[in-house]
């Protein structure tokens, strides 16, 4: 398990997909994992560097490990900011139009189908959400 903290700001984006990148790496993990895995850091720190700490920047934690039976990489996001649960926001309807949706919701729809499983809970003053992907 290795685990990164640090501003939680959209700048800080690149740094959090090298990091975990590199951790793929040193566990064999394939071309097509990584690129799934990176656009779900994309779209979760995102979210975290505009929403959860409001005006100001806050800490965020990024914890990445491998997960042996079945085989997986997990990445946990630890934030102190206000209590969000992004698995309990209904899907966008994708078979509407792309101009009778609503806008906003389809960066976690994207991760909630490109990852095998999503958790997520509030506790002690934090957020955490937890992305699965079997390898």
């Amino acid at each position: 398990m290795k685990e990164i903290t640090l501003d939680a700001t959209v700048e800080n984006i690149g740094v959090i997909t090298d990091f975990v990148d590199e951790f793929l790496d040193e566990n064999d993990c394939s071309m097509d994992v990584k690129m799934q895995v990176d656009i779900a850091i994309d779209e979760l720190f995102s979210n975290i560097a505009f929403y959860a700490y409001t005006d100001k920047i806050g800490k965020a934690t990024v914890r990445v490990e491998i997960q042996d039976s079945p085989k997986a990489v997990c990445i946990t996001f630890i934030d102190s900011g206000v209590p969000y649960n992004p698995l309990e926001k209904p899907d966008p309807d994708v078979t509407l139009s792309a101009e009778d949706r609503k806008i906003g919701g389809l960066g976690i729809f994207i991760v909630k189908r490109n990852m095998d499983a999503m958790q997520y809970n509030y506790c002690n003053g934090q957020n955490r959400l937890q992305i699965t992907k079997y390898v």
